[in-house]
C-alpha cells in the first residue's frame, strides 16, 4: 500500500467527503432512527510511524492479530504512544506542512451489516472527530480522506457496501498539516474520540436545511430554507408543545408566532420543528430570540444582556477528550448550581449534541472554529516580526482555515443558544481570517463574530470592521476603565479570557464582574477555565488517587501543570474558586441596609426574569455560633435590572457581643431541568459591630490580681519564665517563643518563628521569582536589644529586630513585645515596617508546630473552605468546627492553601481539654496544616505528600490575597502585604 500523502497537502483537506451540513439524526416516516451506530470495540493496530503501518489490504493481514480499542476513545488512554501536554509549543518542528517521518498512527478495523439494501437508498458514513486526519476503506475500496479533527466529517458509502457484512478500515495519523491549525492548549490525543455511525436515507431527501428566528412588536418569525438531494416535497410543522401552530409546504417556509415566548438562558423555552418528506423526518428544537448590538450594548431580544461565562475544553480524566452525554450534563448541572450563563467553547466545536443540550438548558454559546496557531510565535528569530500571524498570513493556509470556519458555522447554525461564531483562538490576524470572517458575515448576518488575535496587532492598519467585539484575555482592572469609558470605542468590550483559575485562585473575580455591572458596554466574562486537565493513573498503596499533567510522561516539549488550571478538579469536585464565582455571580445583591428601619436594599442581577419568580429570601440574625433571629420573605416584585426595598424586622438591641452578623441567603423557589428547589443560590452577610464600624478590642491576658508567682532567669540567649505549672522560653535570637511546658508536657513541636514566606501558588509564579531573588525564602532574624520586666499580671519582653534574606538588607525592622500571663497565656504586639523597595512579602505572620492529636478546630472567621482578603465572597463569616484534615485544600499541584481571612478567635484542642484559643485585636489570618510549606513546595503532586510529625499553625496579621497571576494582571497593590507600617496584636490561652 502507498499512502497519497494528502495529510502534507494544504490544497487537499479532504477527499469524497460530502459539503458540509447542518447537525441532525433522520428518522423514517415511522419515527424510528435511521442511525445505525458504530461506536463499540474495534480491532486496533498501533505504529510508531506512517511507514511502519503495514499493507492490511494484502490478503496474507491477518486482522486477528490485531488489539482491540473502544470507539470513541484516544488511543494514549489505552497504552498507545504517550500522553503530551503543552500549551502554545508546536509538539513537532515547525515545517508547515510537513510533519515528522515518524508519525504515529492508528489502524482500526470493524465489521458490519448493511442488509436489505434498496437502490432508491443512500448509505452515509459519518464521523464526528477524528484526531488529526484519517483515511477510510470500505471492503478493500479506498472512500476517502478527511482532516479538522473537531468537524463532523460525511461519505457517501452506497457504492462501497455488499448486502451483508462489510469490513472497514480506518488509519488515524498523529499528525497532518492540520496541525499547524490544531495547537490548543490543553493534553494532545489521538484517535476516533467522537460517535461514528451509518445513516440509511432515502435517495430524495432534505440534505441541509437553515432556520432563522426574529421578533418584532411581539411577533416572532420561524423561517426554514432547505436544501435537498433528489426530488421530494418538504412538508414543515411547527409545534408549542403538542399542539400544532403552524404547517405549510416548500423549500422556504416561514411561520409567524404571535405572543411568542422568546428564548434566554433563564428560560430556554423551545418550539419544535418537524420536517418531513414522504419517508423521512428531521425533528429540531428552535428558540425564537435576537441578539444584535445597539448603541454599543449587546441585547438579547432588545434586552441588555451580561455574559457571565466560562471556558470550557472536552475534558475527562479517564477518557481524555472522549467525552459523553452524561459528562457533558454534569458539566452543565455544576454551570447553572454555580449561577454560571455562558460558555465558550475553547479552541473548538464541541461535540455537535453539545449545542443541543445548551439550547434545551439555557446556556449562551460562544463557538470557536478548530482554529489555533499559537505555536507560530515561537518561531528562534531575532527580528521583530508578528510570527504568530504566519499561518493567518500565509496564502498557503487560506483554504485551511476558511474550511474550518465553515465547518463550525455550517454544523451548528440552527442552534439558538450561539450569540457569537469565533474565527478561532491565538492565530494572530491577517488576509485569511479577515476572508473567513467575511465569508461568515455573508453567510450568516444574524449572529455576531469573535476573535481576540487581534488585539495585539494594533501596530498593523488591518481591517477589524469584520469583528462586532473588541476582545481581549487578562484585561486589567484600568485598561477595562479606559475602554469602556471612552465614548470613541464603538464595540462592545468581551473578556474572553479572565481571572486565571490556576491552582488556589482566582483572587480577582469580584472587582472583574463588578466592573461587567457597571459598564453597559462590558458585554461579557469568561474565566479561564472550567476543569483542571489531567490524566488519572490508579491509586497509591495508601489509597490516593494520582492525576498526572505535563512532564509526568516523559513528554518533551511539555507546559507541566499549566493545564490545571480549572473552576473544578478532574473528577469534577469543585474548587474553592467555583464556589467563589458563585457568590459573585449570585442572581440577587444586597445593595444596602437601613439598621435603623430594617429596610433593605436588593438590586435583580438577572437579564430576563423577576426574583421573585426564581427565589425565596432567608434572613438570619446571629452572634457568634449563636441564632436570635430568622425568618423567609417570599413576595416581593423586583424586575431584572431593578432595585427595591424590602423590609426585614429590625433586630432589638443585644448587648455583651463585639458584633452581630445578618445572612441574607438565596433559596431558589422551584425545581428546575438541572437544579432542585432549595438550592442555595448565594448570599450576602453585613456585618453590625456593637460599639464601631470595625471590630476591635483590648486584650487583657490576665486578672490584675497574681494567679501564680513567676521567676525570669535571663542568660545571653534567652529569657526563661517558671511557675507552678509552666515554663516559657523566649529566644533573643529568633524573638520568638521557643518552648513552652505546661504540667510536664512541651506543647510548642516545632518553636514560634516569624514567617513571612509561604509554599508559592501557581498564581505567585511571577512574583515567586522576585521573592526568590529578594531571598524571602530564606528570611533571618536578627534581634538587637532586649530587655524583660515584670508586671502585675505577668511579665513583658521587648525586643527590637529585623529580618533579612541571606546576602540581602533586612526588609523589615520593628518591635515585639511578648506578655506572659500570671495563668501562662501569651500575648504580642507587633509594630514596625516593610522596606518599599522589597517586593511585597507573601505573609507576616508566626508559625509553630502542635501535637498531631490537636486535630479539632474550631474558628469564628471565613469558612468554611479557604479564605483569602481576594478571596472570601464565597465563603461566610460564622462559627466553624473542622478537623485539620478537613481545612486542607488537595491540589494537585501542592501549594498555599487553607487560610482563614478575617478570624476573629481560633480554638485548637485534642479531646477532651488541651490546646489553646487564641484572639486578635483586630481580624486576623490563621491556617493549620499536616503539611509544613517546604513539604508543600518540594512535591508535585498531592498524592506525593507526606505528613510531618506535628501539626503546623500559622498566624498572621496579613497573608497578600492570590490573585491569577499566572495567567492574569499583577495582583492588586491592596491585597498586597507590603504596609509601610503596621502593628499586629494577638492573645493565645493554653487549656
Amino acid at each position: 500500500m502507498r499512502l497519497e500523502r494528502f495529510y502534507e497537502n494544504t490544497e487537499i483537506l479532504h477527499v469524497n467527503t460530502e459539503p458540509d451540513r447542518c447537525y441532525y439524526l433522520p428518522c423514517d416516516a415511522t419515527g424510528n432512527s435511521e442511525q445505525i451506530l458504530l461506536n463499540g470495540v474495534w480491532s486496533f493496530q498501533y505504529f510508531p510511524s506512517v511507514a511502519e503501518a503495514e499493507d492490511f489490504l494484502r490478503s496474507e493481514f491477518d486482522p486477528k492479530k490485531m488489539d482491540k480499542i473502544p470507539v470513541p476513545s484516544c488511543w494514549q488512554f489505552h497504552g498507545y504512544d504517550r500522553h503530551q501536554y503543552v500549551n502554545l509549543f508546536y509538539p513537532i518542528p515547525y515545517d508547515p506542512p510537513y510533519v515528522p517521518f515518524d508519525n504515529p498512527c492508528g489502524l482500526y478495523r470493524r465489521t458490519f451489516a448493511a442488509e436489505n439494501l434498496k437502490k432508491d437508498e443512500r448509505v452515509y458514513l459519518d464521523f464526528e472527530g477524528v484526531d488529526s486526519c484519517f483515511y477510510v476503506w470500505i471492503n478493500k475500496a479506498f472512500v476517502g480522506y478527511s482532516q479538522v479533527s473537531h468537524a463532523t466529517s460525511e461519505f457517501d458509502v452506497t457504492e462501497y457496501l455488499s448486502d451483508g457484512e462489510n469490513e472497514m478500515y480506518v488509519l488515524v495519523l498523529k499528525w497532518c498539516d492540520g496541525t499547524y491549525c490544531e495547537d490548543q492548549d490543553k493534553l494532545r490525543m489521538s484517535g476516533i474520540f467522537r460517535d461514528v455511525y451509518l445513516l440509511r436515507r432515502p435517495k430524495d431527501h432534505i440534505r441541509d436545511f437553515t432556520i432563522r428566528t426574529s421578533y418584532e412588536e411581539a411577533v416572532g418569525k420561524i423561517c426554514v430554507r432547505t436544501e435537498k438531494s433528489g426530488i421530494c416535497t418538504v412538508k414543515a410543522t411547527l409545534k408549542d408543545g403538542d399542539r400544532v401552530i403552524g404547517e405549510q409546504a416548500g423549500e422556504s417556509i416561514c411561520f409567524t408566532v404571535e405572543q411568542p415566548v422568546l428564548w434566554n438562558a433563564e428560560e430556554p423555552y423551545l418550539y419544535t420543528l418537524e420536517l418531513e418528506t414522504e419517508r423521512e423526518k428531521i425533528v429540531q428544537k428552535i428558540g425564537i430570540r435576537t441578539v444584535e448590538i445597539v448603541d454599543r450594548k449587546l441585547l438579547i431580544n432588545g434586552t441588555l444582556v451580561k455574559l457571565k461565562g466560562v471556558n470550557r475544553h472536552d475534558s475527562n480524566p479517564y477518557h481524555g477528550a472522549a467525552v459523553t452525554k452524561e459528562d457533558a450534563l454534569t458539566d452543565l448541572r455544576l454551570m447553572k448550581e454555580h449561577n454560571v450563563n455562558a460558555i465558550r467553547t475553547s479552541h473548538y466545536p464541541n461535540a455537535p449534541w453539545f449545542s443541543e443540550l445548551c439550547d434545551e438548558y439555557g446556556f449562551y454559546l460562544i463557538s470557536e472554529s478548530d482554529m489555533e496557531s499559537h505555536g507560530c510565535g515561537e518561531v528562534y528569530s531575532e527580528e521583530d516580526k508578528d510570527w504568530v500571524s504566519q499561518i493567518a498570513k500565509a496564502s498557503g493556509f487560506a483554504k485551511a482555515i476558511l474550511d474550518r470556519v465553515q465547518k463550525n458555522v455550517i454544523r451548528d447554525k440552527n442552534r439558538t443558544c450561539i450569540l457569537f461564531w469565533s474565527l478561532g483562538n491565538e492565530s494572530g490576524y491577517g488576509p485569511n481570517m479577515i476572508e473567513a470572517a467575511k465569508w461568515v458575515k455573508a453567510y450568516d448576518p444574524t449572529r455576531l463574530i469573535h476573535y481576540e488575535g487581534c488585539t495585539w496587532q494594533d501596530w498593523q492598519k488591518q481591517d477589524l470592521s469584520v469583528l462586532d467585539v473588541t476582545s481581549r484575555m487578562y484585561a486589567p482592572l484600568d485598561w477595562i476603565q479606559n475602554y469602556c469609558e471612552n465614548g470613541e470605542n464603538k464595540k462592545p468590550f468581551l473578556h474572553c479570557e479572565c481571572c486565571h483559575a490556576m491552582g488556589n485562585g482566582p483572587g480577582d473575580l469580584e472587582e472583574n464582574f463588578a466592573q461587567l455591572y457597571q459598564y453597559e458596554n462590558y458585554c461579557g466574562a469568561f474565566i479561564w477555565e472550567w476543569c483542571d486537565h489531567a490524566v488519572y493513573a490508579g491509586k497509591t498503596p495508601d489509597g490516593k488517587e494520582k492525576f498526572l499533567y505535563g512532564g509526568d510522561f516523559g513528554d518533551y516539549p511539555n507546559d507541566k501543570n499549566f493545564c490545571m488550571d480549572g473552576l473544578v478538579y478532574p473528577d469534577r469536585r469543585s474548587h474553592t474558586g467555583l464556589l467563589e464565582l458563585k457568590n459573585v455571580l449570585r442572581p440577587v445583591r444586597v445593595t444596602g441596609y437601613d439598621r435603623r428601619t430594617g429596610a433593605l436594599e436588593l438590586r435583580n442581577m438577572l437579564d430576563f426574569t423577576d426574583a421573585e419568580d426564581a427565589l425565596e429570601i432567608h434572613y438570619l440574625w446571629k452572634q457568634e455560633e449563636n441564632v436570635l433571629e430568622e425568618g423567609m420573605i417570599s413576595e416581593f416584585h423586583l424586575p431584572p435590572h431593578r432595585t427595591m426595598r424590602v423590609m426585614i424586622p429590625p433586630l432589638q438591641t443585644v448587648t455583651g457581643a463585639d458584633e452581630t452578623v445578618l445572612t441574607i441567603e438565596l433559596i431558589q423557589k422551584k425545581d428546575a431541568p438541572l437544579t432542585k428547589a432549595g438550592h442555595l443560590l448565594g448570599f450576602d452577610q453585613i456585618v453590625l459591630a456593637a460599639n464601631a464600624d470595625a471590630v476591635t478590642q483590648e486584650l487583657s491576658l490576665a486578672e490584675s490580681v497574681a494567679l501564680s508567682l513567676i521567676s525570669c532567669t535571663e542568660t545571653e540567649t534567652e529569657y526563661c519564665f517558671a511557675a507552678e505549672h509552666f515554663t516559657c522560653r523566649v529566644s533573643k535570637r529568633t524573638g520568638t517563643v521557643v518552648s513552652f511546658i505546661k504540667d510536664g508536657t512541651e506543647y510548642l513541636k516545632q518553636p514560634m518563628v516569624f514567617d513571612i514566606y509561604r509554599a508559592p501558588t501557581d498564581n505567585d509564579g511571577n512574583i515567586s521569582e522576585k521573592w526568590k531573588e529578594a531571598q524571602l525564602h530564606h528570611a533571618m532574624v536578627r534581634v538587637y536589644e532586649s530587655s524583660a520586666w515584670q508586671r502585675q499580671d505577668g511579665w513583658s519582653v521587648r525586643m527590637h529586630f529585623s529580618m533579612a534574606g541571606v546576602s540581602r538588607q533586612k526588609f523589615f525592622e520593628g518591635n515585639v513585645e511578648w506578655k506572659i500571663g500570671n495563668d501562662g497565656s501569651l500575648g504580642w504586639y507587633v509594630e514596625g515596617g516593610i522596606d518599599q523597595t522589597f517586593p511585597f512579602l507573601p505573609r507576616f505572620g508566626l508559625r509553630f508546630g502542635v501535637d498531631r492529636s490537636w486535630n479539632q478546630v474550631s474558628y469564628y472567621g471565613y469558612g468554611p473552605q479557604e479564605s483569602y482578603c481576594d478571596k472570601h465572597r464565597g465563603s461566610r463569616l460564622d462559627v466553624f468546627t473542622q478537623t485539620v484534615e478537613e481545612m486542607h485544600e488537595d491540589y494537585l499541584k501542592p501549594q498555599e492553601n487553607g487560610n482563614h481571612f478575617g478570624t476573629r478567635w481560633v480554638h485548637l484542642e485534642q479531646m477532651p481539654d488541651v490546646g489553646f484559643t487564641s484572639r486578635g485585636a483586630q481580624p486576623f489570618e490563621f491556617g493549620i496544616s499536616e503539611y509544613t510549606r517546604e513539604e508543600l513546595e518540594r512535591k508535585k503532586h498531592a498524592f506525593e505528600l507526606e505528613k510531618s510529625d506535628f501539626l503546623t499553625v500559622y498566624f498572621n496579621d496579613m497573608v497578600s490575597g492570590v490573585g491569577s497571576a499566572s495567567c492574569g494582571p499583577e495582583l492588586a497593590e491592596k491585597y498586597q502585604m507590603k504596609k509601610a507600617h503596621f502593628i499586629w496584636q494577638m492573645e493565645l490561652r493554653w487549656a
